[in-house]
């Protein structure tokens, strides 16, 4: 019975207690799988995080400097004292000077220097940063413009050239690259033997004084040039910086900073070009007084052609430059030279007239009118090339009013008065300096010396006052 008993117990303990031990494992087991998968899910979810932290960092950005928080429509310190601005300027190259439009084209680096709290950020590192021109839009910056240009633009490739710098104090430094062409005011009074000064202005345009007081960063040093810069008309003598103020009678009184640069032409290309095929010219025109003076062609071609040449290097030199209302350092050249010329071609017309009353006066002495048709050996030989010494070669040359008896005599012309030419002809290198000596005016005998000794002290003259 006992036995029994302790059967059944057993049974009944067996029966209660090994469900609950299976119901302890499995919960068990359950409990394991289920803080694995919550560690997995609690790694995916940090991953996750820090891939949306890195999402949203230009929000940050745009938070830490309180770009939505402030209107940056108004400048820094708005109904304050001014904003003080601080420019210095990199020219990287000077591209063009124009004589004719009264300009010149530079290419350089501008730098903007200001201080905004409201741009300030924390920074443990006390690193700044940096933008491209995205930012530029959404901020306030100064608005500075180029007085007196004609056009201008920032480089844009690959991107727009603009850097903007933001340090954790709030100061600012904006950097853009320009190409600006600007009115400069020449003085030409001097041109070729002149010096240019040109300045590129910079001024606010919004903004005057009350507001905003531009300066030089670094005082004369603000301004920097590349070490090699040239150009081929110009020596680039001097750059300096300067400042002023500029008035408007609407507006007010306006901070104006200057880039001043002088430039001294080089001068070898206008001597090559205008000076010396002047002078050329006028010692060319020269030459006619020392050719025979009954040599009318060629005395007059010459002068001619001398005159139409010089005409010509004017007019060149006249297409490159403005249409200015005074004279120029190179039209008095020119147009002394010309004037020389010109004389060199009056002067033959005063020999060749006072030669024909000369000779009028020597034929009425004489009484022979026939002498009228017969000209001397140095009259033949300007007609004919030839020297003459008888009475037949001059009969044979003179300028007959006749024309038929002036073909009858050429066709009853011997052989042997042929042959006596030609052996005339052949001693005409002996005798024509000779003949040129002493049949010479005392007119072309002065021009031989005077205009040479004028024109000179005239060179030295002009060269000494423009040199």
């Amino acid at each position: 019975m006992i036995l029994a008993f302790q059967l059944v117990s057993f049974t009944y303990i067996w029966i209660t207690l090994i469900p609950n031990v299976c119901a302890a494992s499995h919960i068990r087991m359950t409990h394991q799988r289920c803080s694995s998968s919550m560690k997995q899910i609690c790694k995916q979810e940090t991953r996750m995080k820090k891939d949306d932290s890195t999402k949203v960092r230009p929000q940050k950005y745009e938070q830490l400097l309180h770009i939505e928080d402030n209107d940056f429509a108004m400048r820094p310190g708005f109904g304050g004292s001014p904003v003080p601005v601080g420019i210095d300027v990199h020219v990287e190259s000077i591209d063009s000077i124009s004589e004719t439009n009264m300009d010149f084209t530079m290419t350089f680096y501008l730098r903007h220097y200001w201080k905004d709290e409201r741009l300030s950020f924390p920074s443990t590192a006390n690193k700044s940063m940096t933008f491209d021109h995205r930012l530029i839009r959404k901020i306030w910056v100064p608005d500075i413009f180029f007085v007196h240009s004609k056009r201008s633009f920032i480089h844009d490739t690959t991107m727009e050239n603009i850097m903007l710098r933001v340090h954790p104090d709030g100061n600012v430094l904006l950097s853009l690259r320009i190409t600006v062409s600007a009115m400069c005011f020449m003085d030409f009074s001097r041109f070729p033997l002149d010096t240019q000064n040109c300045s590129l202005e910079l001024e606010s345009y919004a903004y005057n004084e009350d507001d905003l007081m531009l300066y030089w960063k670094h005082g004369n040093k603000s301004l920097n040039t590349e070490e090699h810069m040239s150009l081929s008309q110009f020596f680039i003598e001097d750059f300096s910086a300067s400042s002023g103020l500029a008035f408007y009678s609407s507006t007010g009184w306006y901070n104006r900073l200057f880039i001043n640069f002088v430039l001294r032409r080089h001068i070898f290309f206008f001597v090559l070009q205008t000076y010396f095929p002047a002078i050329l010219m006028v010692m060319l025109s020269w030459v006619s007084f020392w050719i025979d003076r009954r040599a009318v062609p060629a005395r007059v071609s010459l002068g001619i052609t001398t005159v139409l040449t010089m005409s010509t290097i004017i007019t060149a030199v006249s297409a490159s430059m403005p249409q200015v209302s005074y004279l120029k350092a190179v039209d008095v050249y020119l147009w002394v030279s010309s004037f020389f010329v010109f004389l060199s071609v009056i002067e033959y017309a005063a020999v060749n007239y006072l030669t024909t009353v000369e000779e009028r006066k020597q034929f009425k002495k004489t009484g022979k009118i026939s002498r009228m048709y017969n000209i001397d050996a140095v009259q033949a030989m300007a007609f004919d090339g030839c020297y003459h010494d008888s009475e037949i070669d001059m009969d044979q040359t003179s300028l007959s009013l006749n024309s038929e008896d002036f073909m009858r005599r050429k066709s009853i012309r011997s052989p042997s008065t042929d042959s006596t030419r030609i052996k005339r002809r052949k001693s005409l290198g002996g005798h024509v300096g000779r003949i040129i000596l002493e049949n010479n005016h005392v007119i072309d005998t002065y021009s031989r010396i005077l205009f040479p000794v004028v024109y000179i002290l005239f060179n030295l003259f002009y060269w000494g006052v423009y040199v």
